[in-house]
């Protein structure tokens, strides 16, 4: 019983490290693709100065007076 419980363990351990091996390859792949960037950047564009609109609804008021219960009947 416990060699099939450390079985279990080292193959979930294995999968693990397997899955994690493979997503940084992957990352290292895809940044060596990318060109590095040697360009300097250009300062954003001034914000515009149209004023914003905001969609505001009303809280709805509670109830302050409820109906009295209503008594139900079920057939005998």
């Amino acid at each position: 019983m416990f060699m099939g419980i450390l079985y279990l363990f080292l193959t979930f351990i294995f999968c693990f490290i397997l899955v994690v091996v493979i997503k940084l390859a992957y990352l290292g792949i895809t940044s060596m693709k990318k060109p590095p960037e040697t360009k300097e950047k250009e300062p954003p564009p001034p914000p515009k100065t149209e004023p914003v609109y905001y969609i505001v609804e009303k809280k709805r008021a509670r109830k302050a007076n409820y109906s009295e219960p209503k008594e139900i009947e079920f057939k005998k």
